[in-house]
């Protein structure tokens, strides 16, 4: 398994060079100028210069060659030196955001914990509610649980996130005032009283973000747990005298799992599209705001970083559900 792994992580390195190039490239081709909402009074020699001290002034093969540079060998200096206090790094040259003029990495760290907060609260909320409903559904068919969890996840699956997120405002906040509507991304958790406000706040976006997680993982779930309650061996367990929470939770659940992980380690990068829909309806200064401004002020170097960072995730994810897909499973071995 460690051989494997080591050789998909390998891998792993052409595949993000060749989707880093390929993003690149989309983003030189498409519409819109930088320099587009600098004001007209500013006159055009002065223009030229300033889309050269952007660096748009040189060749798209170099402009492309110094971004990988950056982006993997001094940003992780930086890293290195954050950490232990060295000065890999010093008069490096780094990825600069057209729009804030500062390095890219800076703004991201700055605003990741934010994003963290939600997609990660989010996923790990969606997944402890899926499970027990996809197993329960499963193990009681065509019950009143099992009809209603049917119903309920279809919903919150057909229901996009610029919806349900504009629906828990008008319930939750507009009509009973429980929760505030807009994520105060300045607050700072320094006693049980902001602990509790950061709690508030996070309830609607958390629950927008895990009503899709809970709909799709629970019927993988219940699928994959229907498909295992009939095998022989659930039989055979069930004649040597097992108990039936033995043969539910220990064998069936275990052979279930292994579709259900692959899902779920799979649907980590993509609830972050998610995210950019609900950080903005709630105002959450995230990744996903981050992102949509960049866009909008023709950011390239932030709009490359951020969708090339997204990227590094599904392919990082892909290789973790392989790994664990051999876990779960004994009969498979790569090595």
């Amino acid at each position: 398994m460690l051989t494997y792994t080591i050789r998909r992580l390998v891998l792993s390195i052409p595949t993000l060079l060749f989707i880093s190039l390929v993003i690149f490239l989309l983003l030189e081709l498409a519409p819109g100028d930088p320099m587009a909402q600098v004001p007209l009074t500013v006159p055009p020699d002065v223009k030229e210069l300033m889309r050269e001290s952007l660096g748009l002034g040189e060749p798209t093969h170099v402009r492309f060659g110094k971004w990988l540079w950056q982006f993997f060998v001094v940003e992780p200096m930086i890293l290195i030196d954050h950490l232990f206090g060295t000065a890999l790094a010093e008069g490096q040259q780094r990825v600069l955001s057209w729009q804030f003029r500062s390095p890219v990495m800076d703004v991201i760290v700055q605003r990741m914990p934010q994003t963290l907060w939600v997609v990660a609260m989010s996923y790990v909320v969606g997944i402890l509610i899926a499970l027990p409903i996809g197993i329960y559904s499963a193990y009681r068919q065509y019950s009143v649980f099992d009809q209603v969890g049917t119903f309920v996840t279809m919903v919150g699956y057909s229901v996009p996130p610029f919806f349900s997120g504009v629906l828990v405002i008008v319930i939750f906040s507009v009509e009973l005032g429980w929760l505030p509507s807009i994520y105060d991304t300045t607050l700072e958790v320094v006693d049980w009283d902001t602990f509790k406000q950061q709690i508030l706040q996070m309830v609607m976006p958390v629950m927008v973000l895990a009503l899709q997680t809970t709909a799709q993982i629970s019927r993988f779930m219940r699928a994959s747990m229907l498909d295992n309650l009939n095998q022989d061996y659930v039989r055979t367990a069930r004649a040597k005298g097992l108990s039936e929470w033995a043969v539910v939770m220990v064998h069936v659940l275990r052979n279930s799992m292994i579709p259900v992980v692959t899902v779920i380690a799979l649907g980590v990068p993509y609830i972050f599209g998610g995210a950019i829909i609900t950080e903005q309806i709630f105002k959450v200064n995230g990744l996903g705001q981050l992102l949509i401004t960049a866009i909008q002020a023709n950011d390239l170097p932030m709009v490359q970083t951020v969708t090339f960072m997204i990227a590094v995730l599904i392919v990082l994810f892909n290789i973790v559900a392989d790994v664990l897909y051999g876990v779960l499973d004994p009969r498979i071995r790569y090595d």
